[in-house]
């Protein structure tokens, strides 16, 4: 597990369960969206002074273990 991903928190009481910056209600989702749409880690953290450089990273870091997740199908139990 990459260091950076203990920055992130999964709390079910926590908008609504949704992974955010650890400490704050801030969605992972919402730093990618707003990488994804060009946003410099700079107007990031302008924009959001409660966050650091790394919890920007760490934002990537989970969107890019989300990525490799893999299912793999299961075959349903046979009829008896």
């Amino acid at each position: 597990m990459h260091p950076l991903l203990a920055r992130i928190s999964i709390d079910p009481n926590v908008c609504f369960g949704k992974p955010c910056i650890r400490g704050t209600r801030l969605w992972v989702s919402l730093l990618l969206d707003r990488i994804a749409d060009g946003e410099s880690e700079a107007d990031l953290l302008a924009d959001y002074p409660q966050l650091q450089a790394d919890d920007i990273r760490a934002a990537i870091a989970y969107g890019a273990e989300m990525s490799r997740e893999r299912v793999i199908p299961i075959a349903p139990p046979l009829a008896a």
